[in-house]
């Protein structure tokens, strides 16, 4: 029922996000797909990034409107942004304090509570953050909710200058020219709205009192966004050592060439800690010296921690036989340079894991928020299961590390076809690293067969064949591959095809029964 108290207007808190998420939907559930309206994870990513900026208005406890925002430095030369860029993927980890332009990301106003004041007291707050941080602007990008109304009797510049002119009325351009704002341009394809025709505006309010000269010393105009990462797909050789002190050298020397070709990520294979086996006495039963092996994991993880913290990397650190309450576990380790130290469980075990090693299968997806990019691991098998790409991706995830461990060629192109079609079919980046070589003492871990690679979406924008790097089979080697992630997600939205846009929601579903977990890497 219709609230008709008094309208209050206030900064969000984090436990008003679910009746955010509501209003958004109640403003956006006939303009977007109930897949793509925001929920309350993308909510609180943007409350983290700036809570300064994000206000709301409530009758009688209940939001009946709100707005977000953020402050960026954007460059005037450039031909126009897109939503991605501005925000991050809606993320707001484009944020920055040192920028001059408050972007207002959104605004919006229930339905039920429209022409009582409530969208311009919420435009109030936007121009007190312009005071407050001394911001030379506020920009939008409006939509064009009733341009479908006469799309055919006019172009959308022309419809534009009218509704400027008061000849015409469209509801949120109109509310935006009230507001004070000016159009700077009118874009096609900023977003994807029907009603609008994918048309929009871009909206510009000047601030009256801003202060150049407290500006001089803050970051120059980024030309976009920094979304590129370099990734490193070790391809291990496995060799009989005489030492820990070995091991620790063979591995350093892959975070060394990641340092020195000034990667972001390091991807170790799967298993690659089984060279350790050569130290045990070949009289061992396979489960027996799987125990064993999970014996090191303290070694290990001080290792890679020192690594990641020594060279300024991210490094995946393949996985390792972890023991929790008696049970073996086959672990993916990331390790950050501020030497934390996340996990992931491999999900699906192989035949030979649980009857010779005694592996038992781990449970829960991740997706983890690096400075970088969202990523996401997947462990060998994983990746030959389509479910668990679509619903990481859907999570968020913009790159799958798959640190895998395979005999022989058969076995290596299932987990590589799949991670080629997880790649295609998301419109994702997937990392492979594998063991090369062979351990002629130790009878469980005898064969290896490898060809590190980076795969990417098949599309213009991408490489050919869709790679981005492919190593020599079976030497001990890496990959080395840029993975553009502004890029990515222009083509998610304007590629020859758009899989995560023309899902059949009303022939299929795809849902978690554990939901999936978002992991802040610091």
């Amino acid at each position: 029922m219709k609230a008709k108290g008094k309208i209050t207007v206030r900064q969000w808190q984090e436990a008003d996000i679910p009746q955010i998420v509501a209003c958004h939907k109640a403003v956006y559930g006939e303009v977007y797909e109930e897949d793509e309206l925001y929920g309350r994870r993308a909510y609180r990513l943007q409350f983290n990034a700036f809570p300064e900026g994000q206000f709301l208005a409530e009758v009688d406890g209940q939001v009946v409107g709100y707005t977000t925002a953020i402050i960026v430095q954007l460059d005037d030369d450039e031909n126009g942004y897109n939503y991605e860029e501005i925000t991050g993927l809606g993320t707001f980890t484009t944020h920055t304090y040192s920028g001059d332009t408050l972007y207002g990301a959104d605004i919006a106003v229930h339905p039920d509570y429209r022409r009582r004041g409530v969208s311009k007291r919420l435009y109030q707050k936007r121009r007190q953050l312009l005071r407050k941080y001394n911001l030379r602007r506020v920009v939008a990008y409006g939509r064009l909710p009733d341009y479908h109304r006469v799309s055919g009797q006019m172009t959308a510049e022309t419809y534009v200058a009218k509704v400027i002119a008061g000849e015409m009325w469209d509801t949120a351009l109109s509310a935006h020219l009230n507001a004070g704002y000016t159009v700077k341009r009118v874009l096609l394809d900023f977003l994807d709205d029907e009603k609008s025709l994918n048309f929009s505006t871009w909206l510009e309010m000047p601030n009256p009192d801003y202060k150049p000269a407290r500006r001089r010393i803050a970051a120059a105009p980024l030309k976009r966004p920094v979304r590129t990462i370099r990734v490193c797909a070790a391809q291990y050789l496995m060799r009989p050592i005489q030492s820990w002190a070995e091991f620790e050298q063979q591995v350093t020397f892959f975070a060394m060439s990641a340092e020195t070709y000034h990667c972001h990520f390091l991807l170790m294979p799967e298993l690659f800690t089984v060279q350790l086996f050569t130290l045990m006495s070949t009289d061992l039963e396979p489960k027996t010296a799987a125990h064993q092996l999970a014996g090191f994991h303290g070694q290990y993880v001080e290792l890679f921690k020192r690594l990641a913290m020594q060279y300024g990397i991210y490094i995946i650190g393949g996985t390792t036989p972890t023991e929790r309450d008696g049970k073996l576990f086959n672990v993916a380790h990331l390790f950050s340079p501020s030497g934390n130290v996340y996990t992931q469980d491999k999900l699906h075990v192989t035949p030979y894991e649980r009857d010779f090693w005694d592996i038992q299968p781990g449970e829960g997806l991740k997706v983890f928020e690096t400075p970088l990019g969202r990523i996401a691991i997947q462990v060998c098998y994983d990746i030959e299961f389509p479910e668990l790409g679509r619903l990481l991706t859907l999570a968020g995830a913009e790159a799958i590390f798959v640190p895998f461990s395979t005999d022989e060629r058969k076995a290596y192109y299932r987990v590589r076809f799949s991670s080629q079609a997880r790649a295609v079919e998301n419109f994702i980046y997937v990392v492979l690293a594998g063991n090369a070589g062979n351990l002629p003492t130790t009878p469980w871990y005898l064969l290896n067969y490898s060809q590190s690679a980076v795969f990417t979406p098949s599309d213009f924008a991408f490489p050919p064949e869709a790679t981005a790097g492919l190593a020599d089979p079976n030497v001990e080697t890496a990959v080395i591959a840029d993975l553009d992630l502004t890029t990515l997600a222009q083509m998610r939205d304007l590629g020859s095809v758009r899989p995560l846009r023309d899902r059949r929601l009303d022939l299929y579903e795809l849902k978690p029964k554990i939901p999936i977990k978002t992991v802040v890497v610091e």
